[in-house]
């Protein structure tokens, strides 16, 4: 199913109106399809990373902590993802793909040894102070060997990699729309309901509606060069060792295989 694009109206009634319309519409094209977050919309001022780079040349698996998704925030498809929006999906399932710009091939797979989970924080704590309030985000704790995917072996190991990006399976959506009138009734609840916690509030006012997505379904997350959702940083890359073999591990110490050494750690 194509993508339904919205007309230019001058009035906004206008817009709120074409949009409650075909609601139903837009319903069943975004459940029809996977959506992947990786065309930038919204710019927000960050902080500096601040890293401490070391060689990779001795190096064969690093440990990266990525930021895959952030929770209200209006994106570029006027998506607000709602926290606990993973819940069902992180219960169902335990094995994820960390790939390379969301292409499903072997070249392109940057990871399979990859747990998954949330963790709330505040945008500020991300490197965005000027984004108000808590996140809810979906981090990709991973393991990436050289030999899987050298290319980006590197680029996480030299701090290249500044966005990522979930592909995902819409579940649960619902519009809201900010207007009073009696025939938005539905959707000013919605709008009403969430758009407190938006953090970028005057966005989302300016235009005057978004999809609130209350549950979806993981595909993968990606390393992307910029997403529609801004606040996925990576958060830090340690180097970790090979650990040894079962023969190995009998003779010496459980402690000595645990070792790992601080790549960098963004703050």
């Amino acid at each position: 199913m194509s993508r339904i694009e919205i007309p230019t109206f001058k009035d906004r009634g206008d817009v709120f109106g074409f949009l409650v319309e075909n609601k139903e519409l837009h319903y069943k094209q975004k459940f029809s399809e996977d959506k992947k977050a990786d065309a930038l919309c919204h710019a927000f001022p960050r902080e500096a990373n601040k890293a401490g780079l070391v060689g990779l040349s001795d190096l064969d698996k690093i440990q990266v902590k990525s930021v895959i998704n952030t929770t209200n925030l209006m994106d570029s498809h006027s998506d607000v993802h709602i926290p606990k929006i993973w819940n069902k999906t992180l219960k169902e399932n335990k094995s994820f793909l960390l790939l390379q710009e969301h292409v499903m091939n072997f070249k392109n797979v940057i990871s399979d040894e990859v747990k998954a989970y949330v963790e709330n924080m505040s945008f500020k704590s991300l490197g965005f102070p000027g984004l108000k309030g808590e996140t809810q985000a979906l981090i990709f704790d991973s393991i990436i060997s050289k030999e899987r995917n050298e290319f980006m072996f590197n680029q996480y190991g030299k701090g290249f990699v500044k966005n990522h990006s979930v592909g995902m399976r819409y579940v649960k959506l619902f519009l809201a729309v900010n207007s009073d009138s009696s025939e938005y009734k539905e959707e000013k609840e919605v709008w009403d309901k969430y758009i407190s916690d938006v953090a970028n509030e005057k966005d989302a006012t300016d235009q005057g509606y978004f999809w609130a997505v209350t549950e979806a379904k993981i595909i993968e997350g990606s390393a992307v060069v910029k997403g529609s959702n801004i606040a996925t940083p990576t958060q830090s890359v340690e180097a970790k060792e090979v650990e040894p073999s079962n023969d190995t591990q009998k003779s010496e110490p459980l402690l000595s295989t645990q070792k790992k050494q601080s790549i960098y750690s963004f703050n």
